[in-house]
């Protein structure tokens, strides 16, 4: 574990009690929407991810896993564009539906993992977590930092605009959205932090430095390395007081090398230990309460082993954040087991 000092000792002591709080289970929720960004394909991500072997790996972490299969969504005949956002009313209904799903997997005592998709679902995902954990916060691992509103994006893709719509801060920022009148902003900017970011657009980088939100860059982390970055970013989200972590982790993070099947891909990206280092150090709080896994896009794989490889890594990401671990898993033996014949030699 990374962390070091009074926050280090801290989490040892609450560690167990924030376990016996939380069941040991898993909601898998299959979110197969598209409609934040222009390109097809994204809807398919969550079949990509499961055929890839998620409910298998996560069966062996030992606690139960409960696939809710994909939700169902309504894509609108009638959906003008409000300014240049498209799609404003689908992707409104969409997230409203995901955000009662992940509320009643929260309320049930899961931890819920989303499959998306589109990053626009974090909108509808991190809501609904924080209907009843209202004092999470938020690690948004990826090379963008959605956090444009509609005035500042370049496309009006609402999957570059899901931050906007949680922050107090951006509250007098962000327009009457048509198909948004549920959605409350409900998180402060001292409660985000960013990993990852390379491809940030002119009114985001104002935005960042604007509202002093915490980002690592590829830049920071090659300058700090990742076990730094993470000691920071737990110290600034956890040294007030322990509460859940929602990690929302886009695929696009890691270098395309590594996940080429993916819809806007940026070069320089993590490394596979970088990034599995990030979801480790993460469950190791004992506090991931949700995660999003998104953007894996098969229909854009140049080939069908660029598809597997991108699923793999986005099963690898998510098995890592529950507590699959490059040592191997631990939770099945607690000792050595006696094998049938010595125990039969002692009766004698």
């Amino acid at each position: 574990m990374a962390l070091r000092g009074p926050l280090s000792q801290f989490l040892k002591t609450q560690l167990h009690a924030c376990q016996k709080s939380r069941a040991h289970s898993v909601a898998i929720l299959g979110a197969p929407f598209s409609k934040g960004q222009k390109r097809r394909g994204v809807e398919h991500g969550p079949k990509a991810i499961r055929d890839a072997g998620l409910v298998e790996r996560l069966s062996n972490l030992d606690y139960p896993v409960h696939d809710f299969g994909d939700l169902k969504f309504q894509h609108l005949e009638k959906d003008e564009p409000f300014m240049h956002v498209p799609f404003p009313r689908t992707v409104g209904r969409a997230n409203k539906l995901l955000a009662g799903a992940v509320s009643r997997a929260i309320v049930a005592g899961h931890t819920s993992v989303m499959l998306g998709g589109d990053h626009s679902l974090a909108i509808g995902s991190v809501a609904g977590h924080a209907q009843h954990c209202p004092d999470l916060c938020l690690i948004w691992v990826d090379a963008h930092a959605d956090i444009n509103t509609p005035d500042t994006s370049p496309s009006g893709n609402l999957h570059g605009q899901s931050v906007a719509f949680m922050l107090k801060e951006l509250q007098d920022k962000m327009p009457d959205i048509p198909g948004f009148s549920w959605m409350k902003p409900f998180l402060s900017s001292r409660d985000l932090v960013y990993i990852g970011l390379r491809d940030v657009d002119p009114g985001e980088h104002v935005i960042l430095k604007n509202l002093g939100i915490q980002y690592f860059s590829m830049r920071d982390i090659d300058r700090m390395g990742i076990q730094r970055v993470m000691e920071v970013t737990l110290d600034h989200l956890l040294a007030r007081k322990q509460r859940p972590i929602h990690l929302s982790f886009d695929i696009d993070a890691f270098d395309p090398s590594l996940a080429p099947a993916t819809g806007t891909p940026v070069n320089g990206g993590l490394t596979y230990r970088e990034g599995i280092y990030i979801t480790e150090e993460i469950h190791n709080t004992g506090l991931l309460s949700a995660m999003d896994l998104v953007e894996v896009n098969p229909v854009l794989g140049a080939s069908q082993e660029a598809v597997e490889t991108t699923a793999s890594l986005a099963v690898d990401v998510i098995a890592s954040s529950l507590g699959q671990t490059r040592e191997g898993a631990h939770g099945v033996y607690q000792e050595v087991p006696v094998s049938k014949e010595d125990t039969e030699q002692l009766r004698l």
